[in-house]
């Protein structure tokens, strides 16, 4: 790319435009480096409304950088439970040892330094620096991207990282040295509640409207562009909720991969009918009372679909088939809600206990 991104006229409508219509949000009105740290990595997969709750009652039990760097990995997975990505709640806490280690248990005031934490990126270094230390410095995401390219009429393709970092730049060019945490959350904001991602944005609530080119050429939907979606690939799987004096059978998953370390009902590949379950119980010497089916479920991943069918077993004893066993926990009901960190895939099975 050999030209840069001329956004200068944007700075004063759209900083204008925030001053009165930013909403309250608990993180925005307490902009400690922690909150605005932990509340940009929630905001990575998590709608806003979603996140407010998880995050009231993360900061409620986490409420700062050495609290989050002493907690448990299970206590921690369980705060993030329902959030998804539990990576990133793992790199919060390892990028948390390190800031206690090496920076006296404060986010460091240096955009370098951030970007050298686990889990933090340029957008994420940029957003921590300019909303809670006022450093000019670029938080560039996909609802700027989306602004940005439409308000620019442009149609370079925004998967590319040449494509993100010539905005960074751009972005740094003009970005209010008084106020770079306001012009950012501007964009951010702007993006979110008018300039949409699904759907025609709310042109005529635009402060910006007037000098932009994709709704002067009636080119909105058609801005910005990246590439199709890849089709997410459908895995057939049967969960099985075995339950033996009141007690249900979890296991771990394994430390890499999907749902990496997590909580989960044992499943086996495919559906099975149940004739064919009560086979492999029998087969493999597991006395079931009862078995009965339970209701369907799904859920998406970014790139895999589980269609899941499910049965809950009342046993007689507690031997169960080498097959489910990993590393297998026999929970009661109390400890499922309070203790073990149960991914929103499993949810639904949950709920039918």
């Amino acid at each position: 790319m050999n030209r840069k991104y001329d956004l200068g006229a944007l700075v004063k409508p759209l900083c204008l435009w925030y001053g009165k219509n930013k909403r309250s949000m608990p993180w925005r009105d307490d902009p400690t480096p922690y909150h605005v740290w932990l509340s940009e990595i929630m905001l990575q997969q998590t709608r806003i409304e979603a996140a407010k709750a998880y995050y009231e009652r993360f900061v409620r039990e986490l409420p700062d950088v050495e609290a989050l760097a002493r907690v448990s990995e299970d206590e921690l997975l369980k705060l993030w439970e329902g959030l998804g990505y539990y990576n990133r709640a793992r790199n919060l806490q390892k990028a948390a040892k390190l800031i206690v280690e090496r920076h006296d248990g404060r986010l460091p005031a240096d955009y370098g330094l951030l970007m050298e934490l686990p889990g933090i990126g340029s957008y994420t270094a940029g957003a921590v620096a300019s909303i809670a230390y006022g450093i000019p410095a670029p938080a560039v995401d996909g609802n700027v991207l989306r602004v940005t390219m439409r308000w620019l009429g442009c149609g370079d393709d925004i998967s590319r990282a040449a494509v993100r970092r010539e905005m960074e730049r751009s972005i740094m060019e003009v970005i209010p040295r008084e106020r770079p945490g306001e012009f950012n959350q501007a964009l951010m904001e702007l993006g979110e509640v008018v300039c949409i991602p699904n759907g025609m944005p709310l042109c005529s609530q635009c402060p910006a409207a007037g000098n932009c080119e994709a709704r002067a050429a009636g080119r909105q939907m058609e801005l910005p562009v990246k590439p199709g979606k890849k089709a997410r690939r459908i895995e057939k799987r049967t969960i099985l909720v075995l339950e033996w004096e009141g007690r249900i059978l979890i296991r771990r998953r394994p430390d890499t991969g999907l749902l990496a370390g997590m909580w989960e009902f044992p499943a086996l590949e495919g559906h099975l009918t149940l004739p064919q379950l009560q086979k492999f119980l029998r087969e493999s010497g597991t006395e079931a009372v009862k078995v009965e089916p339970m209701e369907s479920g799904k859920h998406i991943f970014s790139h895999v679909e589980w269609h899941m069918r499910g049965y809950r077993a009342v046993l007689r004893g507690s031997n169960i088939p080498q097959e489910l066993a990993g590393v297998p926990v026999w929970a009661d009901r109390t400890e499922l809600k309070g203790i073990y960190a149960i991914p929103a895939a499993f949810r639904s099975f949950l709920q039918q206990l």
